[in-house]
């Protein structure tokens, strides 16, 4: 026998005491479970958190818009609500660029804006 037929019978038989296909998937579940405890449950809860807030809006709340519009709420819709920057001056944004009040740390992450 040459060594090439030594290497294809090395090759064609199976290890003795060779794992389970289980065995073999548990890294990889241990892997996939890391990876939802650590970065998609926060993500999920933060995202719950934003959209608690924007729900929770109403008239006369002094909010902070992603663009860094300071202003007061006069006017809660379904889609926009209505800001009053200064006096006689009111603009409509979109609820999904209010990110915080005033005055407090942000609710809602930039968007993507370079700082």
């Amino acid at each position: 026998m040459t060594i090439f037929d030594h290497l294809l019978l090395a090759m064609g038989t199976p290890a003795q005491g060779a794992p389970s296909p289980w065995v073999q998937l548990l890294p990889f579940a241990l892997v996939l479970a890391i990876f939802y405890f650590v970065i998609l449950l926060p993500m999920k809860r933060k995202q719950q958190k934003v959209q608690t807030f924007l729900d929770a809006l109403k008239a006369g709340d002094r909010v902070v818009t992603s663009g860094g519009m300071y202003g007061t709420i006069t006017r809660v819709g379904d889609l926009a609500v209505q800001l009053q920057v200064a006096d006689k001056v009111r603009i409509e944004v979109s609820r999904n660029a209010i990110v915080g009040y005033q005055g407090q740390e942000p609710v809602a992450p930039d968007s993507g804006q370079a700082s």
